[in-house]
């Protein structure tokens, strides 16, 4: 009985005793502040950042409305250009018929001013791209004497802007009797020094040895072995230097502008141009709205080529980018 007793009374003081405990740790932790749990990424999300969603937005801006201006102003006549708003429709929707006589003005000029353009894209970015397949693959899986001062050529050509090389390319072509032809615009757009930089550091590393050294002792030649091994290996980096290629020529206008006198070789941007100073010349028609449609239709090619190839122009790029 003793024994239990003291238990009893030993104990009835610690009971007593934790109610006043817990109030006075609650009231602690009521005045104590409270630590903010830092926020962790998850690797499947994406971080979010507001600057760069403002200056994504207002890149998005420098680039979509000279584009929504093109597309407003195609819709209107000459005399809608002058009396309404350039980023609004006005009365009249003639969009339909200022292509119809895009067309059909100066007896149909303009398809063969976009033929030459075809022409000297499919010819020259076609040709520029296949010289930069080959160049780049050699340079990234063979070695040979001189391979620095070919890198050092290549970067030094890459810095040198193409204006700069206009004319000295037109006097040593008209020496040649090939000014005022197709092939003087033509040949130049077969040198592309970025894009052969491009294939070449893409085929270093989209490449790998071991599976050429494989198809070597199988018995391949190097041509099978290029063909076959080789190029579907470096198809996302044909398609971004088409790209660049095609772009660069599709817009070429200052080489076609001193090589070529005969507006029947004209390029759709040196054609646009001939149109538009037509206003400042005495008697010329003023044909602005046709002028803005054409540049409408004359982009219409670039953007569906970027939205059909987009997926490998992307892969293209960003091949390299991760070391495994």
């Amino acid at each position: 009985m003793s024994s239990t007793s003291s238990t009893s009374s030993t104990s009835s003081p610690v009971t007593a005793a934790s109610p006043s405990v817990s109030v006075r740790t609650a009231d602690a932790s009521k005045g104590a502040p409270r630590l903010r749990k830092s926020r962790r990424h998850e690797p499947g999300r994406p971080k979010r950042s507001v600057l760069l969603t403002l200056l994504t937005g207002v890149f998005l801006l420098y680039t979509l409305v000279p584009l929504v201006w093109l597309v407003i102003s195609a819709t209107k006549t000459q005399e809608g250009l002058a009396t309404s708003s350039g980023l609004w429709f006005s009365d009249d929707f003639a969009l339909w018929d200022n292509i119809r006589e895009t067309f059909t003005y100066n007896d149909g000029i303009f398809v063969r001013w976009f033929l030459n353009t075809l022409l000297y894209v499919g010819l020259g970015a076609g040709g520029a791209t296949f010289l930069a397949i080959l160049g780049g693959y050699a340079l990234a899986k063979f070695s040979f004497p001189g391979k620095r001062a070919v890198f050092a050529v290549v970067i030094g050509a890459v810095a040198v802007p193409g204006t700069a090389l206009a004319v000295p390319t037109f006097l040593m072509f008209s020496k040649m009797g090939l000014t005022d032809t197709p092939w003087a615009v033509i040949i130049p757009s077969l040198v592309s020094p970025f894009g052969l930089y491009l294939m070449w550091v893409f085929a270093t590393e989209a490449i790998p040895n071991e599976l050429l050294e494989a198809a070597r002792m199988d018995g391949a030649s190097e041509v099978r072995t290029f063909f076959q091994v080789s190029l579907p290996l470096l198809a996302p980096g044909i398609v971004t230097v088409l790209l660049f290629t095609t772009v660069a020529t599709w817009n070429n206008y200052f080489l076609p502008l001193i090589m070529l006198k005969d507006p029947n070789w004209y390029p759709l941007t040196l054609g646009l141009d001939a149109w538009n100073s037509q206003a400042q010349t005495i008697g010329g028609d003023v044909i602005f709205n046709l002028v803005i449609t054409g540049s409408l239709l004359t982009i219409v090619p670039l953007i569906v080529a970027f939205l059909l190839l987009q997926k490998y122009w992307q892969s293209g790029l960003a091949a390299g980018s991760v070391k495994e």
